[in-house]
């Protein structure tokens, strides 16, 4: 019994011996990809993400800003005059299920928000407010606002320039658009531009839509149920993944037209819940957002400051203009591309006007802002952030504002974090598979490859600590607006001329309802 025990122990300690090699192994190869990776392509994320001279604001930032506006006043603000028919449209009161495509309107509205509404609402949000103060809300809601004009010229564009096959499945995007609209207009470069925003489409879809959501899942259970591998999350979530998107966008849409209402009802009923415990509070809340976005309230930086975070955190969550929700849009139901326009406008408002605003007042209301009683200005930290009451950041500071008023929303948080990781990972292995079939073939061969790959990718993001990896990702999604917006300007007569025809049917009467085609 004694050797026995002896014996046991040794094997227990040899094994602990391997796994702790192991991981230092592993840590040790994380280093020294972080090291060589970063030094061969920092320079590209530093390229995309560089300030204007003078300020600290992306030039990218505002890139995406002013096509949102360009488009707005092009299309006479088309997101304020037809939110009405775009609801109309979701609900599903003009789908006649014999026209092209493979998902319903809300379906593919689904699939698109699964894949914006995430992290940059909980963690991006808090930032935002943490650097920007209050008044960077005012900001995210108006670039929110804007973007959604850019959202319409998008998604108009990718149904109309759209491939559709005998078997019924469509292929579409930026890069069709871009490469067959632009000979249709004899504008030269189409397809190298259309190239381009393929190659970063697959690496954003690798990285930021993948590895990073991994990751973070697996951050966010460690919190909760304590410390264990990144690989088995890993390994979980690639299985879960592949299962869904082995079927195909009708898949992906089936799990997101349930997943995305179920985690929007989980997360804005939780913080409805917080306001109207807090409603006296409401008012003084708004003050500060107004008051905020045009004096800084004494953070850093004052008014610009402000703006700034505002425009970053709103563009950096509903990726309007990037391009990417134009290929889920793509595969709708439909033969009247505007119609699509009309449906997508609406998820940067719900993304950003709603579900971000949301986040934000709950920051605000709950007094994680630490503010000096006598001047009503708000403290700094040494960092030159906003002092908040427990001293978090990011998702924690989220976490810290729902639990002080729900104890156990933290819980529910994780869950919420667990969701919209692993709805984003499905919109993005679609936004990727499209890019990546448009460059090397439309085949089940290379559809399946491309399957694979992005499951592997699922357990690296999930098990590695890749810093420059993720950021190079993040500055290819955002390297894709570059493309997109420019093809969105040569591009945006025909949206215009497939506007103004559809609205002379729809005030004619041609377009009617399908109940009413059906009589």
């Amino acid at each position: 019994m004694k050797n026995f025990t002896i014996l046991i122990t040794a094997l227990l300690s040899l094994l602990m011996m391997t796994l702790s090699s192991t991981v230092q192994a592993a840590e040790g190869i994380d280093a020294t990809v972080n090291e060589v990776f970063g030094a061969a392509t920092g320079w590209f994320v530093a390229l995309i993400f560089a300030p204007i001279p003078g300020t600290s604001f992306p030039w990218i930032v505002l890139w995406l800003v002013t096509g949102a506006s360009v488009f707005t006043l092009y299309f006479g603000f088309v997101q304020f005059r037809s939110i009405g028919h775009s609801i109309a449209l979701v609900k599903g009161d003009y789908s006649n299920p014999n026209d092209a495509g493979e998902v319903s309107h809300f379906q593919a509205l689904a699939t698109a928000l699964s894949g914006t509404v995430g992290l940059g609402n909980i963690a991006g949000v808090a930032v935002a407010v943490s650097i920007g103060g209050p008044g960077a809300t005012f900001w995210m809601i108006l670039a929110g606002l804007l973007g959604m004009a850019s959202k319409f010229t998008e998604c108009t564009l990718g149904v109309k320039y759209r491939n559709e096959y005998k078997d019924g499945s469509v292929s579409g995007g930026p890069m069709y658009y871009i490469s067959k609209g632009f000979a249709e207009k004899g504008i030269p470069g189409g397809k190298l531009l259309a190239g381009l925003f393929a190659v970063f489409c697959i690496l954003g879809s690798l990285g930021g839509g993948n590895m990073f959501q991994a990751n973070q899942a697996h951050a966010q259970l460690t919190q909760v149920i304590g410390d264990y591998p990144g690989w088995i999350t890993g390994v979980v979530f690639a299985t879960l993944v592949f299962v869904v998107i082995v079927g195909g966008i009708k898949s992906i849409a089936r799990v997101t037209d349930k997943v995305v209402p179920f985690m929007g009802i989980l997360y804005v009923g939780a913080a409805l819940i917080i306001l109207i415990f807090n409603a006296d509070k409401i008012g003084w809340a708004f003050g500060q957002i107004f008051t905020g976005a045009f004096t800084g309230l004494g953070v850093a930086g004052g008014l610009v400051g402000a703006l700034i975070q505002g425009f970053k955190r709103a563009a950096f969550s509903n990726e309007a203009g990037v391009g990417s929700a134009a290929i889920a849009h793509s595969a709708v139901q439909t033969n009247e591309p505007i119609t699509e326009g009309f449906v997508s406008l609406l998820e940067p408002f719900i993304d950003t006007v709603v579900i971000c605003t949301m986040t934000a007042l709950v920051i605000i209301i709950t007094g994680q802002l630490v503010s000096d009683p006598q001047t009503g200005l708000y403290i700094l930290n040494e960092s030159g952030s906003i002092l908040t009451a427990d001293g978090s950041s990011g998702v924690a500071l989220t976490s810290a504002a729902f639990g002080s008023t729900i104890s156990w929303f933290p819980f529910v948080l994780a869950i919420a974090v667990i969701l919209f990781a692993f709805s984003t990972m499905l919109s993005w292995s679609y936004y990727g598979l499209k890019a990546w079939t448009y460059l090397f073939g439309e085949s089940k061969k290379m559809e399946l490859t491309f399957k694979i790959i992005f499951c592997l990718f699922v357990v690296i993001g999930a098990a590695s600590s890749l810093g420059p990896v993720i950021d190079f990702s993040d500055a290819a999604i955002f390297a894709m607006a570059v493309a997109n917006i420019i093809g969105l300007y040569c591009l945006m007569p025909i949206v215009r001329k497939e506007l103004t025809s559809y609205l002379a049917r729809l005030k004619s009467g041609e377009i009617k309802k399908y109940k009413d085609i059906k009589k």
